[in-house]
This record gives C-alpha cells, structure tokens and sequence, in this order.
C-alpha cells in the first residue's frame, strides 16, 4: 500500500500514519528501531530494497530522506508505505526542496519512533563528519559505504579521521566471513606467531584496507597490501608463520575459496560476497560502539605497507598466492568430490533393501562417513 502526500507538513505525515495503522493494522509496537536513511533521488529505490531486505531480521520505521532540489521554494512531498510495499517494516519517504533541503533533522525528528534507537544510514556519499552531521548526530549508529563514494581513498581516511564510537562501515561488514576463516586457521595447531601477512585487494575495494589493519592490529606483525584491478574485491591473504605460509585464496569472480595449511589437505569453502541487505543487517544487529572496526580503521591501517606492484607480480615474486592455482585446485576438489559421492552411491545401492530416496541418501552418507574415518 503506498499513501503518496504532496506539498505536506510532518504533522500530516504522522495523521495518516495513525490512520493507516488503524485501518490496516500496521503496528508501530513491532518496530524496533527508526533507520534514517539519506540519499539522493537516483538511488533512492535500490537503498530502499535493501533496507526493506534488511527490515525482515529487524522490524524498523524507514525514514528515506531525498535531498530532491536545493532551489525554489522551500517543500516537502511525502509517501507512505506498508504492508507488501515496505517489507517487515513502514516506509515514510521524504522529498526535500528549496530551504527545507537544510534541515533534514528538523523534518525526520516528529517521525522517529519514541523509545527506540535510531540509526542513521548514507548508502552513497558520506558527509564529512558522520557524527556532527545533523542527522548523524541523532543517531546511536552511524552507517557509511566508503565503497561507493566517488573517492574512495579520501573517504577512508576522512572516516579515519573523524570517528566516533557509534560509526561503522558496511566495507568492515563485507569482511566478516573473510576474518572468521583467518581466526579459525590460527586456533587450530601448530600455534606459532604470524611473522608477516599480505593481503591482495581491487583498487577500488576499501575493504582489503580494512582487513589489512585488522591484521596489522591484532597480530603485530608487518602487513602489506597488495593491489589487483578494480572489480575483483578481496583476492587473498597469507599469513607467513615459521612452519609454513596460510593461503586464503578466492579466484577471481568466484564464490568459493581454497584454504592451504601445511601439513594439511587443501580445502574449498564458500566464501561468496555478501550483499548489502546482509551487511546492513549484520550492523543493525548492534547498536554498541564497535572497537575492533575502530581499531582497525584508526590504528591498525595507517601501518599497512603499500606495495607498489601488481597483484601479477607478486605473484611471479612468490610473495602472494596464485589466484589461477587456487581455481584449478577448487576445480579439482569439486571433480574429487563428485567422484566420491558417485562412487558412493554405487557401493550404498546393494546395501539399501528400501530403494526409496531418504534410504539411499542415509546409505550414501554412512558409505561418504565410513570413507572419512567417522
């Protein structure tokens, strides 16, 4: 259902949102939080999908924002949404013109719900300072995506500059699977020291610079990064220790990693990038100050080594793993896999005296089990 009000004053907005709730039983009690979303008029609907995405793990009021035209006379246009239009959430879209452009918080204020947290979300351009922004600045949570600002580089270290408990990053989100693998590989023996660690990421991807100083601050030890064309994201990380180098390799367009140990079989593992309705989630799951992020961003990636070289010939030097041998060894794995299963399934049929599907599936497994030493 979509209320479209036009030429309309905050105080109307809420009227009919008090209406619409009576008439379709759309409950503000189920909401949880108010997202404040800022955002130009081109990409207005897309954050919209993601945050309506995001809104099923987390019931919000969604307050859009629209800095429409900072000219003419000063308007605000609104639009209600709920029910199959918003998600597991409300929309509230707002339209600004003229002299109103200026006072976004003064227009979101009667609109957030009482007694609930708010968080603030820019998903393309982020302001100088997030948290002195007037929007910002009534927000427990301040959400950023360095990754599409126009400069990207400037903008990491902009947000380096002025954060504030409460900021985060949706380029940290996009590195959560990559940093639980590394925590994983590192708690299993030999427990040596990481002596050095090199992470290999597009030029265009803020989170490799991300992951590169949470490296550098948790291990202590020398980190360099390594660059790779724009487009390919986080390509790979090893970690030198004394008994031999950890590989964290993804191929390039690919969703699935190789993980090399020494003394160990070569393993694939899922590791596909997340979308931004994910990572959106993920930071609306916490409304406390993230440390780790901020040690990360503020300490640890100012001591990152920039390699000036390709990722080609780092390659060639040996220093960081070889995206085209990890796809190979993933294609190889999938091969030995599948030879596995069928192999499998032709020793479990004899044994299955019931030919129905769950009884081939249960023989197939304990055959796979069997061969695994389980």
């Amino acid at each position: 259902m979509i209320v479209d009000l036009p030429n309309a004053s905050t105080a109307q907005i809420s009227q009919r949102l008090i209406e619409i709730r009576e008439d379709v039983g759309a409950m503000a009690l189920s909401r949880v939080l108010t997202l404040v979303l800022v955002v130009p008029e081109d990409d207005a609907e897309a954050a919209l999908t993601v945050a309506n995405t995001a809104s099923h793990q987390h019931p919000a009021r969604i307050v859009c924002v629209i800095i429409a035209n900072s000219r003419g006379k000063a308007r605000l246009d609104g639009q209600i949404r709920v029910g199959g239009d918003a998600g597991a959430s409300e929309v509230v879209v707002l339209r600004l013109y003229g002299e109103l452009t200026r006072h976004a918080r003064s227009v979101v204020t009667p609109l957030v719900l009482p007694d609930s947290p708010v968080v603030a979300w820019w998903p393309t351009e982020t302001p100088k300072d997030p948290a002195a922004d007037p929007v910002g600045a009534m927000a427990q949570r301040r959400i950023t995506d360095c990754a599409a600002a126009t400069n990207i580089s400037a903008t990491v270290k902009r947000l380096a500059r002025t954060y504030a408990p409460g900021d985060t990053d949706l380029a940290w989100s996009r590195i959560t699977l990559w940093r639980g693998l590394l925590a994983t590989a590192l708690d299993r023996p030999p427990f040596e020291s990481v002596t050095s660690a090199t992470v290999v990421g597009g030029a265009d991807s803020p989170s490799a610079d991300l992951l590169a100083g949470w490296l550098q601050h948790r291990l202590r030890c020398p980190v360099a990064l390594v660059r790779s064309r724009s487009g390919t994201g986080i390509v790979s990380v090893r970690l030198e220790r004394a008994s031999g180098p950890i590989d964290l390799v993804r191929p390039l367009a690919g969703d699935t990693a190789t993980l090399a140990q020494p003394d160990q079989p070569e393993r694939a593992i899922a590791l596909a990038p997340r979308s931004d309705a994910e990572c959106l989630a993920d930071e609306l799951r916490r409304l406390d100050p993230d440390e780790v992020y901020e040690d990360a961003l503020t300490t640890g990636m100012a001591k990152v080594t920039r390699r000036r070289m390709t990722m080609t010939e780092a390659v060639e030097d040996g220093a960081v793993p070889s995206p085209s041998a990890a796809r190979r060894t993933t294609r190889r794995l999938a091969e030995k896999s599948q030879e596995a299963v069928h192999s499998a399934m032709v020793e479990a049929a004899p044994d299955a005296a019931d030919t129905s599907t769950g009884a081939v599936k249960s023989a197939v497994r304990a055959k796979l089990d069997e061969k695994e030493g389980r």
